[in-house]
């Protein structure tokens, strides 16, 4: 007897390609082999731990006993904490109102596709893009994806957004992004803002506004002279259409602590409160009640971030050092300077080139297994993050890397790059 069909959203549904991926990587590791893992925006806690003084706050609020439920929009010293935060980093002046408390960006950036997307609503994001894809499935959007390009280093611009915008409900962008590692000039967020606010002036009283959703979640990773910049500072009028996400997940490589929260117009942060208290994915209560008190140690946490900065970047740039001398080498593959987050985005443009036992790579599917079988390297194509299978562009993520494995690493890759005609 075969299965009986389930709902159309979980027939039609998948899983995400990059934990599918990462999962098959550990695997061939905990069989022996040796790959170098660059696959998964994770970090390992014994090369990149939390702060200490975060550590050492949770610790405490379980010795306190805070384990019961926690409020369902965040408790209030915890959003009272970041809303001092915010003002003390960017400048920005959100009320307790207006912020939102989540186990991380995942619900809080469904809660918001919920809380602003109807059924073939449009939805515009680029492509490659972490995950807009599937939560665009989940509302049974009109998804718009538009294919970003090299030469903008894969960050949508205003040009590319124009055509589109029209009648649109949600605009969804990140920066710095995942998967590339690279941000928006204060001048193309400018232009954006400016097509947002002249959409929505066009609109007719009681008509649904256009809304930017603004995951910034690695915007305090920035390396060299790489600023970054968010809509309502450019453009003080986006603040009733802009819903940041963001969490210490990343910037303080806390990705299994959970404490996220989203900032924007009362209404819609009250909507998607709602939605959270039926599906309950709130912070837990002792990580709230340590990052209410973690996030007010400004001087703790610059502390860290210096070092924890500096040793990202690090690998970062050694790693496209490393790309950049294959290629003044011959090779074809390039990579975009660092310039935030954890990820560097790399290219392997070897379709139809040939293998030294005559094997042909005819897709880009092919060179991802010979990198990671003959090479050891695992990263993933920019094909699992919506752009075409053709792709030949890669992220490369650091937060497992060893400093001392990138030499070793580059010469297994080049004796796999050389053999190949």
């Amino acid at each position: 007897m075969g299965e009986s069909r389930l709902s159309q959203l979980s027939e039609t549904l998948i899983g995400s390609e990059i934990v599918k991926l990462g999962a098959e990587i550990k695997e061939r590791i905990k069989a022996g082999e040796k790959i170098y893992n660059f696959t998964v925006g994770d970090f390992d806690p014994q090369i990149f731990p939390i702060p200490q003084l975060l550590e050492d706050e949770i610790v405490e609020a379980y010795r306190s006993k805070f384990t019961n439920y926690p409020a369902a929009e965040g408790n209030l010293d915890l959003r009272e904490s970041l809303s001092q935060y915010i003002k003390n980093q960017q400048n920005l002046d959100y009320s307790t109102t207006e912020i939102l408390v989540a186990s991380g960006g995942r619900p809080l950036i469904y809660s918001l596709f919920r809380a602003v997307v109807d059924k073939g609503d449009k939805v515009i994001y680029g492509v490659p893009s972490w995950n807009n894809n599937h939560y665009s499935h989940f509302v049974e959007s009109n998804r718009v994806e538009i294919e970003a390009r090299y030469e903008n280093h894969f960050m949508l611009t205003a040009e590319d957004l124009k055509p589109h915008i029209k009648g649109a409900s949600l605009i969804s962008l990140c920066s710095p992004q995942n998967p590339t590692g690279t941000t928006f000039s204060k001048e193309e967020l400018s232009a954006i803002c400016d097509l947002v606010i002249e959409e929505n002036n066009s609109r007719k009283p009681g008509e649904k506004k256009l809304y930017v959703m603004y995951d910034q979640m690695y915007w305090r990773l920035t390396y060299g002279n790489i600023e970054h910049h968010n809509p309502v500072s450019l453009c003080p009028a986006m603040k009733d259409y802009t819903i940041f996400i963001d969490a210490i997940s990343k910037v303080f490589a806390a990705t299994g602590v959970r404490v996220g929260w989203a900032m924007g117009p009362q209404n819609v942060i009250t909507k998607m409160k709602t939605m959270l208290t039926h599906f309950g994915a709130w912070a837990p209560m002792a990580e709230q009640k340590a990052v209410a008190k973690f996030l007010l140690q400004t001087s703790d946490i610059e502390q860290y971030l210096s070092h924890f900065k500096s040793e990202i970047e690090k690998r970062l740039v050694s790693i496209y050092n490393g790309i950049q001398d294959l290629r003044k080498e011959g090779f074809a593959v390039n990579a975009i300077e660092p310039q935030a987050a954890i990820y560097l985005t790399i290219q392997f443009d070897l379709v139809n080139k040939k293998t030294k036992d005559g094997q042909v790579l005819n897709t880009q599917s092919d060179i991802t297994k010979y990198l990671l079988n003959n090479a050891g390297l695992a990263i993933v194509p920019f094909s699992a993050f919506g752009a075409p299978a053709t792709s030949s562009w890669y992220r490369l993520s650091v937060g497992t890397c060893k400093k001392e494995g990138i030499g070793e690493m580059f010469e297994k890759l080049r004796l796999a790059l050389v053999e190949l005609v």
